[in-house]
């Protein structure tokens, strides 16, 4: 155990998010995600959810310029409740957040560096962080 470090964020993780680089990207995914489909990295925390997974990583992550954020877009483009947890997780608005329509995010999300599936069930609970510079003083 770390002192300091959210209980969410394992070992495992924390190498992976570690070894990131700027602009790389995290995809923080819900139940429903093909994640080990599409990710060649992929780690599971089953019994989470997506808001707690973001919220734990940008502790230690910060988000590269806006949009540093990509969140699925809902089938009829209405912001919903999972949505909006998301961005204030994030810390980004709906206007530093883009929305990708669900089959372009797909794509979007293939060469992420990382995918992590939680154990979210609501719909269209997925964000794609793009890591920003550690340590810059904007972060």
């Amino acid at each position: 155990m770390l002192e300091g470090i959210n209980p969410l964020l394992t070992g495992e993780l924390l190498l992976h998010l570690d070894r990131m680089g700027h602009s790389d990207a995290v995809v923080i995914a819900d139940a429903h995600f093909p994640a080990w489909a599409l990710g060649e990295r992929t780690v599971d925390l089953p019994g989470t959810t997506t808001p707690e997974v973001l919220a734990a990583i940008r502790t230690v992550i910060p988000l590269d310029d806006a949009p540093g954020l990509d969140l699925m877009e809902s089938a009829d483009g209405e912001i919903l409740g999972v949505q909006r947890e998301l961005m204030d997780a994030a810390g980004t608005t709906t206007e530093t957040t883009r929305f990708v329509e669900r089959f372009a995010y797909y794509e979007v999300a293939k060469p992420a560096y990382l995918i992590v599936r939680t154990g979210e069930t609501r719909k269209y609970g997925n964000a794609l962080l793009r890591k920003g510079v550690v340590g810059h003083a904007s972060a």
